[in-house]
Formats: structure tokens, C-alpha cells, sequence
């Protein structure tokens, strides 16, 4: 032994010390090429499948998002539109009813003076009437304790019509004065 511990390399191992570590290596090495490799990579691929995925179903559920933002952004100004616009229409209607009113009111005043005012007119009227028979019967009962006799009727509806025409002109006259 001394003779092959000299020739021998304490280094290097034995030949057979080699093949046989070769041989195992290259078994190993297969085991490892042909059923962990593949399982590895069918992993790895299905974890980057998942993340892909995920990145994907994000940037959808963003993309989504933002259109649905866009969206309600675009109903949002439409409704303050047709808000502004309804507004609009009412204040116009407002005004409308506003004036309708105010014409309505302006009519009825109208026609509650005329009709007050042709009230009075015939009240002023009846008066006068009633007056003019009145002074008239007055004027007779007392030309007739004047001239101490009484008069027939077609005597004294003349003279009462002549005073009263004389009161009319006598009316008339002040009426022109005063003006």
C-alpha cells in the first residue's frame, strides 16, 4: 500500500470512486432533468398564469372603473343640465303666471270700477227720479197754498215739468260755469 499511496494523488480520488459518483450524478441529473424540472416549470408557468391573470382582471376592473367614472361623470352633467334647464323653464313659467295674473287682476279691477261706476249712474238716475216727482208734488202742494185753489192735473203736470226743465237748466248752467 505504500507503494500505491505513493503513486497515488491524495487529491484525486480512486477511478472507480469517479465512475460510480458520475454514474449516480447522471441519474440524479435525469431524475431531476425529467420529473422536478418539469414539475418547477409547470409551477412557475402556472404561478406567472395567476399573476398574469390578476395584473389582467386589475387593469379590466380599472379600465372598467374608469368608465364607469367617465360614466357618472357625463349622467352627472346631464342632470345638472337638465336641472339648470328645468329651472330655467320654471322661472319662465313664473313669470308667465306672474303676468296672467296681474293681467287677470288689471280686467276684473276694470270691470269691477265700470260696473260700480254704472251702478252709481243708475242710482243717480232713480235719484233724480225719484226727486223729480218728489219736487214736483212739493212745487204743487205749495202753488197751490200760493195761489189758494188746487189744480187739475194736465195744468199741473206742465207746470211741473217747466220748473223741472228750469231746475235741468239751471243745472246745466252751473255745471258749464264751474267747468
Amino acid at each position: 500500500m505504500a507503494e500505491e499511496g505513493a503513486t497515488q494523488n491524495p487529491l484525486l480520488p480512486a477511478f472507480y470512486d469517479i465512475l460510480w459518483s458520475a454514474v449516480v450524478f447522471v441519474v440524479l441529473l435525469l431524475i431531476f432533468w425529467k420529473v422536478v424540472l418539469p414539475r418547477m416549470q409547470t409551477l412557475l408557468d402556472e404561478r406567472a398564469a395567476a399573476i398574469e391573470g390578476g395584473i389582467k382582471k386589475a387593469e379590466e376592473a380599472q379600465a372598467e372603473a374608469a368608465a364607469a367614472l367617465e360614466s357618472y361623470n357625463t349622467q352627472l352633467a346631464e342632470a345638472r343640465a337638465e336641472a339648470s334647464q328645468i329651472k330655467e323653464k320654471a322661472r319662465a313659467d313664473a313669470s308667465k303666471i306672474e303676468a296672467d295674473l296681474k293681467a287677470r287682476a288689471t280686467e276684473d279691477a276694470e270691470r269691477i270700477t265700470v260696473q260700480a261706476q254704472q251702478r252709481i249712474e243708475q242710482e243717480r238716475q232713480a235719484a233724480f227720479s225719484s226727486l223729480k216727482s218728489e219736487v214736483g208734488t212739493l212745487a204743487l202742494d205749495l202753488s197751490e197754498k200760493v195761489v189758494g185753489e188746487s189744480m187739475d192735473d194736465s195744468r199741473s203736470a206742465a207746470i211741473v215739468d217747466r220748473f223741472l226743465a228750469d231746475l235741468e237748466r239751471a243745472d246745466l248752467q252751473r255745471d258749464g260755469v264751474n267747468r
